[in-house]
């Protein structure tokens, strides 16, 4: 009861509260008005346009800049700008314009681009031609001119411009087949149906529809027909999802139907169900943010202190008002608190290149183009399916080199969901290909080949194949959600659509023992039997499956007159619900197979007298006429008729394991991260799959906790108990079912709920793995929900394949999607999406770890180079008497984040590979030396701001004691203060950019080019700029400064050696610093010197490492 209250309250968050909508809408097919009807007054409803796009012409402008400076970095410029402006401060307003100027500008042109894109696929689909009945006549229309209740014809793999109720279709039982890629990436053929009861000539059909307002599930639709003869009362007629052709879906397979518009454009399903993803955040960003705060305080100290000391010196006499420097009648007329607040600014201004604007601009640049480097990996190219690895958002590159958890699913993620009919069971005798029947457990009684045939025939009526009929030339295929499995062509065989590769593999195992399924036409379904006579059933009901039943049956109708239920399902569904008598002879065999890691299911059925199928009917039907609460009216109908049956047998099906699966497992333990498997299928089948991916080692300990006669207390004594265990000197593992489940996340008494919470978490945390079995999807998003916020926030990885794993996928940290056989729903919701499972070894260990090396250090190293730009500054205040008089000249300021230091980092941060690919694959345990985030921590923090301090230090009085030797030139002349400024400027580009060089591993052309180039591009800047006389510039600080300054061998002599000095420290520490281990050395060399501090901070043992 907890579990299902707990779904529809998430269900109605999720659909946003579309539940509550009671309302309905009324559509007139072909704008006819109705016999009944007095005054015929069309609806209002929207027209067909779509609008993806967030700009026009007219907003981009305004919308795009309030979008931008909602970002507290550029707002914070955006300030300091205005300041320069408004304020008399020591340096231009360009100085901080320009570089806001240049991010705004970029990010403006990415976006404007991309909402281009967004425009010109909104015309593709509004300006589309479809072929609309106006007046008996087919007319030609744009698609964005169809309104709600125009009859639409849409022919072979054309796309349905709105959401249409199928009316005729060319296909002689009134279905057609549709695929649905484009909205749930279910690329399988679905059927649907023609409303019964329709006019062939749409021109003479009168209806109305009545249905729900628009609203974004897509397996959900409730609405009824009322159709309208001359002289009869009129007919209703349920509409269900069977009736609606999605907007974005394709036709396959049908020549031509027609269908009326019951929703248009925004108010399509696919519409309704364009949305963003949820933002997610990594911990780089949110180191970012703590780093900004730090030197937010350290720029607003420094201009405090400047401030301070600035009044405290001018309080002497004589400092204030010099005999040179008297003050006008204005200045001093000011008011002293608003000079003070002036000053204050103005110093602000002087040190806000502390701040590094352009490192937004490089950090998303680095993401975007970092991302190209998993897509064109060969590695993950898969030759089956002609794909390789697919990026969906790059703002989580590094994130794959943080994981702590990883959550999978078992079908088709650990397995193949590749699956091949093995055995069955029928009335306690196992039966297996090429075995007529061999007796197994002891059981005898039997009631011969009736009991047989009769289980056979369930398997080829309880499901909804579809059978493709091949040409003479075509080649059959069996076709699971598009992909397609070439088999020769034999006798009378066929090729089987289904909308899952369990249901082909029962068809075609009873196949095997000679029972045909021949196809559907016009509700009767054909077989063929051991004699090869066509047995012919009337399909009455299909009482579809779902998650929650766990089970599907039909009500079929045979020649003689019999009305049959067949039904197929889990055991848990089906052993409620069928005599206790007969449970126990198929229940050693359910539970052997699972054992063997089988995917089991039960059949049985249920001969139904006159008036059962009466009742069943009359309710089956008026719940589908139901416009309210339809889903829960079937389901009592559903339980109502399936009870009391007997049970024929069961089936077991294997599901391979994926390639290298357990060789995938066994590395991610290694790199120190916790595996949960999360799946719907029972315990024994995924305990069975467990040990095979080597998740459960033959030691392990397991510790279960499963729901049968389960009640509050007992759980609390079992948690009890289970937590002194998980403390013991042993490897548990740990397995929980579905409703337990639900019983520790909402337990009766709230009060209880956070200590159950809290005691599970503490259970699984000491397991080395956790299974999870018949898990409902939410429940997959809710366990997901409760690791991510447990203590310390560790990061969550979800990885499936199927639709169901979808909302586990959304809530993880990092969101990986299969290309499996279960449609491409968890690829277009993932953030990467791989083709096997075996691919997420590289994508962690290797492009993992390698994209947070990358930009851990890109982002320290961005603060070091700004605090060692702007130190020199800081200390210049204290020798010109606090003027906020610039030590650099503005081109400098300008463009020593833009141009001088952005590419070397910028190369770095995309192509740096501190350790070899190879050994990171060959050595898991590399991983967890950069785990919680180890380079973004304080310690490593602390360091690079110590580094840059010394170094900002060592250049600016390394310059002063140069300047302390008055005569610098050969003819006698002095250095002036643009000359020491520019001196300062020199060995720090020289020495931020060497610092790069020596840390960087992986040499390629384009880092020889970037750091040299950028060394030659300063030198190549200051002769140009300062060797020409500018006409725009009212002040030319530094004509001729920098030529005049290389003509001194003094200025040469101390720019060498205070570039040596500055890198001297960390030469000295690699030299001294030996490593331990035979074979450590190789893997210490090739570590960045950041890496070096951390031993001494304990938080990196790699130097230790031995193989």
């Amino acid at each position: 009861t907890s579990l299902s209250s707990l779904r529809s309250l998430i269900t109605l968050k999720l659909c946003g509260g579309d539940e509550k909508r009671v309302d309905s809408r009324t559509i007139y097919v072909g704008h006819r008005p109705c016999p009944d009807t007095e005054a015929f007054i069309p609806s209002k409803f929207c027209d067909n346009r779509i609008v993806s796009s967030k700009y026009t012409v007219w907003n981009f402008l305004p919308k795009n800049l309030f979008e931008q400076f909602r970002r507290i970095a550029n707002f914070y410029f955006l300030i300091i700008f205005l300041v320069q402006v408004i304020v008399d401060t020591p340096t231009s307003p360009v100085t901080s314009g320009l570089p806001l100027f240049f991010v705004i500008t970029v990010t403006a042109i990415k976006q404007g681009y991309e909402d281009c894109l967004r425009h010109k696929a909104d015309n593709e689909v509004n300006k589309y031609l479809v072929t609309v009945l106006e007046d008996g006549r087919s007319v030609k229309k744009e698609s964005e001119k169809i309104k709600v209740g125009d009859v639409v014809e849409v022919v072979e793999d054309e796309t349905f411009p709105c959401d249409l109720i199928l009316l005729q279709s060319s296909r002689e039982d009134g279905t057609c087949f549709v695929t649905t890629a484009s909205l749930d990436g279910e690329s399988n053929h679905k059927t649907h149906y023609t409303v019964p009861d329709t006019e062939k000539d749409l021109q003479a059909l009168t209806a109305t529809i009545e249905c729900e307002q628009p609203q974004p599930d897509l397996y959900k639709f409730v609405g009824r027909m009322h159709i309208y003869k001359p002289e009869q009362e009129p007919a209703v007629r349920s509409l269900g999802p069977e009736n609606l052709l999605l907007k974005g879906a394709t036709l396959k397979n049908t020549k031509k139907i027609y269908g009326v518009a019951v929703y248009t454009g925004m108010e399509t399903k696919m519409a309704l169900n364009y949305q963003g993803k949820s933002q997610k955040r990594s911990a780089v960003e949110k180191s970012i943010n703590a780093f900004l705060l730090v030197y937010l305080c350290i720029l607003i100290s420094k201009a405090v202190v400047c401030t301070t000391l600035k009044y405290v010196w001018q309080s002497k006499e004589g400092q204030d008002e010099p005999w040179y420097n008297q003050k006008t009648q204005k200045e001093k007329d000011t008011n002293m608190y608003l000079k003070m607040f002036t000053d204050f600014l103005s110093f602000m201004v002087l040190f806000n290149f502390i701040i590094p604007v352009s490192m937004y601009v490089t950090v998303e640049m680095q993401k975007f183009l970092g991302s190209f480097f998993i897509t064109w990996d060969k590695d993950f190219f898969d030759p089956e399916i002609q794909e390789g690895a697919l990026v969906n958002t790059s703002d989580l590159n590094e994130e794959l080199g943080q994981v702590e958890y990883v959550f999978t699913d078992k079908t088709g993620t650990l397995t193949q969901n590749n699956m091949e009919f093995i055995e069955c069971c029928i009335d306690g005798f196992q039966y297996k290909h090429r075995d007529t029947w061999s007796e197994v457990d002891g059981f005898t009684v039997t009631d011969g080949p009736e009991k047989e045939e009769l289980f056979l025939r369930a398997l080829c009526l309880c499901h909804t194949v579809q059978v493709k009929e091949a040409g003479s030339e075509e080649v059959l295929t069996d076709q699971v959600d598009g992909i397609d499995e070439m088999r020769p062509q034999l006798e009378e065989e066929r090729g089987f659509i289904a909308s899952s590769p369990d249901e082909i593999a029962l068809v075609k195992g009873a196949m095997k023992y000679g029972f045909t399924f021949l196809g559907l036409e016009s509700k009767s379904m054909k077989i063929k039997n051991r004699e090869n006579n066509i047995e012919e059933y009337k399909l009455l009901h299909v009482l579809n499956f779902d998650p929650v039943r766990r089970r599907m049956s039909v009500i079929v109708q045979t020649k003689s007159g019999e009305t049959l239920l067949f039904c197929k399902g889990a055991d848990s569904s089906i052993f409620p619900r069928v005599k206790p008598e007969e449970v126990d002879r198929i229940r050693m065999h359910v539970e052997r197979n699972a054992t063997e890691g089988y995917r089991t299911l039960c059949v049985a059925f249920k001969q139904l007298s006159a008036e059962e199928y009466a009742v069943a009917d009359t309710g089956l039907r008026e719940a589908r006429l139901a416009l309210q609460d339809r889903e829960e009216k079937l389901i009592a109908v559903y339980n109502q008729v399936e009870t009391g049956m007997s049970l024929i047998g069961a089936t077991a099906v294997e599901d391979r394991l994926q390639e290298e699966a357990a060789e995938t497992m066994e590395a991610l333990q290694g790199a120190g991260m916790k595996v949960w498997v999360l799946t719907g299928d029972k315990m024994e089948t995924a305990k069975s799959t467990c040990y095979a991916c080597r998740l459960f080692q033959r030691g392990t300990e397991l510790l279960e906790l499963t729901l049968r006669t389960l009640e509050d207390e007992r759980l609390k004594l079992s948690f009890l108990s289970c937590r002194s265990w998980s403390t013991a000197n042993q490897d548990y593992g740990f397995i929980i079912d579905g409703a337990t489940l639900s019983i520790v996340m909402n337990p009766q008494h709230e009060v209880d709920a956070s200590q159950y919470k809290s005691l599970f978490l503490q259970i699984c945390q000491n397991c080395t793995a956790v299974l999870c079995c018949r898990m409902a999807p939410l429940q997959k998003a809710q366990i997901v929900k409760m690791v991510k916020t447990s203590k310390g926030s560790p990061i969550t990885l979800s990885i499936g394949d199927g639709a169901n794993d979808v909302s586990m996928i959304l809530e993880a940290h990092v969101g990986i999607g299969i290309k499996g056989k279960e449609g491409r729903q968890a690829v277009r919701n993932s953030d990467y999406a791989i083709p096997k499972l075996k691919h997420l070894k590289k994508l962690l260990l290797a492009h993992g770890h390698l994209y947070y090396v990358r930009i851990a250090h890109l982002v320290q190293y961005f603060f070091y180079k700004n605090l060692c730009f702007i130190l020199p500054q800081f200390l210049y205040q204290f020798f010109c008497g606090y003027s906020q008089q610039p030590l650099y000249d503005a081109a400098y300021l300008t463009m020593y984040n833009i141009c001088f230091t952005s590419m070397p980092i910028l190369a770095y941060s995309l192509l740096e590979q501190h350790i070899s690919i190879e050994i990171l694959l060959d050595n898991a345990t590399l991983y967890r030396e950069i785990a919680n985030n180890a380079m973004l921590r304080w310690r490593p923090f602390l360091y690079w701001t110590l580094l840059g301090i010394f170094q900002g230090l060592l250049f600016f009085f390394g310059v002063r004691f140069l300047f302390s030797n008055p005569a610098l030139q050969d003819n006698g002349q002095v250095f002036g203060n643009w000359s020491y400024g520019t001196i300062v400027f020199t060995v720090l580009v020289f020495t931020v950019t060497l610092k790069l060089a020596l840390d960087t591993r992986h040499w390629t052309w384009i880092n020889h080019f970037v750091i040299w180039g950028s060394l030659a591009f300063y030198v190549f800047f200051s002769f140009f700029w300062g060797g020409i006389i500018w006409p725009f510039l009212k002040q030319q600080r530094l004509y001729f400064v920098f030529a005049n300054m290389l003509s001194s061998v003094s200025a040469w002599l101390v720019i060498i050696i205070l570039i040596i000095l500055s890198l001297l420290p960390e030469i000295l520490l690699v030299v001294l610093r030996k490593p331990r281990g035979p074979h450590s050395r190789q893997v210490y060399l090739s570590l960045p010197f950041p890496f070096w501090i951390l031993p001494f901070y304990h938080i990196h043992p790699i130097l230790c490492y031995s193989p």
